[in-house]
């Protein structure tokens, strides 16, 4: 549904705007002819200026933080304003947003990272939970641009996070700590690293950076999340045996191409989590944090 008054005549307001992901979407809206007002931790306009003066509140802020600054934004804005996140997990945030305000409200989860010059060719996904006024706005703006938008369920996206985004640090941060064990010297690992090693070891470098707890958050509030690690630890037991046992045979045949329906794993049972053109569709182009 189109808005129905003219879409240059408000403000944007985006809490946490002055770095990151916040302050890609700020550049964004401001480069379409949007009025754009933002805050940082100790910059930018109060939470109560945000709902007075802009009809769109998006809340880009830490996980950790994410819930709170919910709660102290949304009472204060009206119903026809739009309450909207950017977070990495749908559900929760969600279910906050819908509890605090009587604005509308959709989750919103930007599969690409601040690098990124442009929209073109990036996944979007938008979890619309309360009203229509403002979904056909923002599908309007973003596919114009260039962008592929899904919209889904917050349980939904969550249960794709889960393998998309959980899977992905789970297996960096394994692979970070296991280099960390070995005691081999990073220069020692440059001088024998290959092209594909060398693009792993940046990852790592990223999720062992200076924000560990953007990443430990995807992991550990996403309840999908345990039954990715059961499935990753059952198939590092049944790698560990082969290896053990030196059974080349059994670990090609491992390697080859399933047959069955989409979320079949071995041994017959079927994934809880969803398998279907949308995983494919998010994982070309999600971010990696």
């Amino acid at each position: 549904m189109k808005i129905n008054f003219p879409v240059k005549d408000f403000a944007i307001g985006i809490i946490g705007g002055t770095g990151g992901i916040g302050k890609w979407f700020a550049d964004f809206f401001t480069g379409e002819g949007h009025t754009v007002r933002v805050s940082g931790r100790a910059e930018g306009i109060s939470i109560p200026e945000f709902a007075a003066s802009c009809r769109i509140v998006i809340v880009a802020v830490p996980i950790a933080a994410t819930l709170d600054t919910i709660r102290e934004v949304g009472p204060l804005l009206p119903e026809d304003a739009l309450l909207m996140d950017l977070t990495s997990l749908k559900e929760e945030p969600v279910r906050a947003m819908l509890a605090a305000s009587r604005a509308e409200v959709i989750g919103c989860h930007p599969l690409f990272g601040p690098d990124v010059p442009s929209l073109a060719d990036q996944n979007i996904v938008l979890c619309p939970a309360r009203g229509d006024r403002w979904l056909g706005f923002l599908q309007g703006i973003f596919v114009k641009n260039g962008a592929r938008i899904r919209v889904t369920t917050p349980a939904e996206h969550d249960r794709m996070m889960a393998l998309i985004q959980g899977l992905t640090h789970l297996d960096t941060i394994l692979m970070g700590l296991t280099l960390r064990d070995s005691g081999v010297e990073p220069s020692e690992l440059e001088a024998f690293s290959t092209p594909v090693f060398r693009t792993k070891r940046a990852i790592i470098e990223k999720v062992f950076g200076p924000r560990p707890g953007l990443y430990a958050g995807i992991l550990t509030e996403n309840p999908n999340i345990t039954e990715v690690v059961e499935r990753h630890e059952r198939n590092l037991s049944l790698l560990k045996e082969l290896v053990r046992k030196r059974d080349t045979a059994g670990l090609a045949a491992l390697l080859k191409k399933p047959e069955g329906p989409p979320g079949q794993i071995p041994g017959g049972q079927k994934s809880k989590i969803p398998s279907s053109h949308v995983f494919r569709s998010l994982v070309r182009n999600t971010r990696i944090f």
